[in-house]
């Protein structure tokens, strides 16, 4: 009874391996369902060895960006006054700072929209390689079983 429960239990964890990759392997060798556990762990190790994806989430763009825009701005406010030295001379510290502080506020906000859609094109990037990983992973696990005599079918 013992000998008929083991090509049992493989069988179903066969199953439940092959519901991860979602292919359906098939021996075209006779390999005994032992046989067949080894090849799928080895070509899903291979496989997933091949596969590398990036686990930090892209954030802060906007943030970055603005503060970012705020010190541009700002040096260039600076710049700008010094351009004109007989009359930025003349004028009230409050002023220039307030000067200053308006046109680090106008690139804040574009640095914010820029750092934005920057983090978007990063995110979309990162999705478009998670994809190419993955679709390598399956074609690496797919060739590996095919190499040990099986058929795969996605």
């Amino acid at each position: 009874m013992n000998k008929s429960i083991l090509p049992c239990v493989a069988t179903v964890f066969s199953m439940v391996c092959l519901c991860a990759t979602a292919e359906t392997v098939t021996p075209l060798k006779g390999q005994p369902p032992e046989i067949v556990q080894q090849d799928i762990g080895a070509c899903q190790a291979q496989a997933g060895g091949t596969a590398s994806t990036s686990t930090s989430p892209q954030t802060g763009g906007r943030a970055r960006g603005a503060a970012t825009g705020a010190v541009a701005g700002a040096a260039v406010a600076g710049a700008r006054g010094r351009q004109h030295d007989e009359f930025y001379d003349q004028v009230d510290d409050d002023v220039k700072q307030e000067y200053r502080q308006n046109k680090a506020k106008d690139a804040a906000v574009a640095g914010a929209v820029v750092g934005g859609a920057r983090q978007r094109q990063d995110r979309r990037q990162d999705r478009r390689s998670a994809e190419q990983n993955t679709a390598a992973a399956s074609s690496a696990y797919a060739s590996c079983m095919q190499q040990r005599g099986y058929q795969v079918i996605p």
